[in-house]
């Protein structure tokens, strides 16, 4: 199991910080900064730890925001090379983002250079936020701007900085209701040379389909009209989650178009009674009875029993099949009825869908014992 991140956030990260101030302002009182942030530091969870070194340090620095960013940003190391394997390190500046989302509101300019310089050592997607909200016409005529920034760093920056679920950040209200002005962004980064930002524009366009499924059908099926190899996989990415869910028109934007003429053949489903903590196989033939070639998407959906009786669906993806005439392929599946932090399991009848292209049809149903 992969050790938590906070284990890689304790006292040490306020003392470097301290450390690094006190170079270029000698001023800097890093013990009485230390011990003001050591109190009850323990007791917080990661991103609280973020924040509290933030608000120790406001008290410790110049009154004057543009002073006190400016020691900041002379304080930092090197940008980060490339986007891979750098770990828990670039979180060192996750205070210093802290700071300038809470006290640099009435400095813009000040503060949208700070984040400039300081994405391209970490990441600025949750301080760019409250800019948006508070300044959204000079935030986003900004963010234009750095569409065509030399770093990729600040162009992703563009794309995360706008989602409006981004995890761990506040919601962007104004952008789950109308995601309109982040769209023209992502539309400027589709074809980005960096697969770094293309995968943010990617999740992007991901959360934009969980408020509005016909925004993100709408801009994937004009995006896929002469798109590079680079741009289909964005599409494929962002759709994601429409496809996991049977979303039709998402599917038929790949290609995956109706189960007329798809059958299904030889079920298995063994055992038919298996106990909780052991496992279950699917086995089924997918068979194509047209004459022509078809494109499939072939998933499957358990109705995992619940506490109080009634059932929930969890769906399971299975395989996109490029069908000759008259074809067929074996589908198999194992699934775990082990007991799981994100699921528990009780016993009862599970009914067992297979979904073709989106299309759910009943497959068959095992009796889970105790």
């Amino acid at each position: 199991m992969a050790e938590p991140l906070i284990n890689h956030f304790g006292i040490e990260i306020p003392q470097k910080i301290a450390a690094m101030i006190e170079k270029v302002y000698p001023e800097f009182d890093s013990a009485g900064f230390v011990k003001e942030v050591a109190k009850e530091f323990d007791e917080l969870n990661l991103m609280q730890r973020g924040a509290r070194i933030a608000d120790v340090l406001q008290p410790f620095l110049p009154d004057d925001f543009p002073a006190a960013v400016d020691i900041l940003v002379k304080s930092i190391g090197p940008k980060l090379e490339g986007t891979e394997n750098h770990g828990m390190a670039p979180f060192l500046y996750l205070p210093h983002m802290n700071f300038i989302a809470k006290f640099g509101l009435d400095h813009f300019k000040e503060s949208m250079q700070a984040q400039h310089t300081l994405t391209q050592r970490f990441t600025a997607e949750f301080s760019i936020r409250p800019f948006i909200e508070k300044y959204p016409e000079k935030t986003l005529a900004r963010l234009r701007e750095w569409t065509k920034d030399p770093s990729e760093h600040v162009r992703r920056l563009v794309s995360e900085g706008t989602r409006p679920r981004l995890p761990w950040a506040s919601r962007l209200r104004e952008f789950q209701r109308d995601p309109t002005p982040a769209l023209a962004l992502l539309e400027l980064l589709k074809d980005d040379p960096s697969l770094y930002v293309r995968r943010s524009v990617a999740n992007h366009l991901n959360d934009i389909g969980k408020d509005h499924p016909e925004v993100l059908v709408k801009t994937t099926r004009k995006w896929m009209k002469g798109a590079s190899d680079e741009r289909q996989w964005l599409i494929r990415h962002a759709l994601r989650s429409a496809i996991k869910r049977g979303d039709r028109d998402a599917l038929a934007v790949l290609g995956f178009v109706g189960d007329e003429n798809i059958g299904i053949e030889n079920l298995n489903i063994t055992p038919a009674a298996p106990a909780i903590g052991k496992k279950v196989m699917i086995r089924f033939k997918v068979a194509n009875e047209d004459s022509r070639q078809r494109s499939v998407m072939v998933d499957c959906q358990v109705h995992f029993v619940k506490a109080n009786g009634s059932s929930s669906p969890k769906v399971f993806k299975l395989k996109a099949v490029e069908f000759g005439p008259q074809e067929r392929v074996e589908i198999r599946k194992s699934i775990s009825l082990a007991e799981m932090t994100t699921r528990k399991h009780y016993p009862g009848l599970h009914k067992i869908d297979v979904m073709l292209n989106g299309a759910i049809r009943p497959l068959g149903e095992f009796d889970l014992r105790k």
